[in-house]
């Protein structure tokens, strides 16, 4: 990453302030869709997984549950083979199902923006995050790779979008994401 203030410590304040402001206005739909998870099967309302964070660093991603209970623990792209619970396919489909890792993002496991965070088992993708230094940034909410269709790049080109994005980590650059992710968000997504 480069020097700077932005990334030193204003990319931090950025992520409390927005994460926290979202979360207070965003807390009724927060608690409507943990008590649709919950009265679809009574199941748990958030699917911790175990991930990769800044600097190979585990850390427990928060999701809202989208699969039955018991279901394997899968990269999002290969959920369709176990199916989604009818308030999954819901939050899936709006992206809904990401908003509990705004409590990550306060904890300063997570950034808005930055790498996806890898599972531990996707060992290519971190290696290359090594050898390109964006293993160095906390992981993001949303990121480059995110906003030129994530799901479908191949591994090396998914390590070049964070390795250029490591390279430019600035103020401008990241309000440009978030404000294309929004652009993102507003197209009809895949189905798992």
């Amino acid at each position: 990453m480069n020097g700077g203030y932005y990334p030193a410590w204003g990319k931090r304040l950025l992520d409390l302030t927005l994460a926290s402001a979202a979360l207070l206005v965003l807390a009724p739909l927060l608690l409507l869709v943990a008590l649709a998870i919950w009265l679809e099967d009574r199941g748990p309302v958030l699917f911790r997984q175990q991930r990769s964070g800044r600097n190979g660093q585990p850390f427990t991603l928060l999701k809202f549950r989208s699969m039955p209970v018991g279901s394997a623990n899968l990269p999002s792209h290969e959920a369709a083979r176990l199916g989604v619970t009818r308030v999954g396919a819901l939050i899936r489909r709006t992206n809904i199902d990401e908003l509990p890792q705004l409590l990550n993002i306060v904890a300063g496991d997570m950034s808005l923006v930055g790498p996806r965070p890898a599972l531990p088992s996707q060992t290519e993708l971190l290696a290359l995050r090594r050898e390109n230094g964006s293993i160095a940034c906390r992981p993001g909410l949303t990121g480059q790779a995110q906003i030129n269709s994530y799901d479908g790049m191949p591994v090396t080109h998914k390590a070049e979008q964070d390795g250029e994005y490591a390279r430019h980590v600035n103020f401008p650059h990241d309000c440009a994401i978030i404000l294309r992710t929004f652009r993102y968000l507003a197209r009809r997504p895949p189905v798992y």
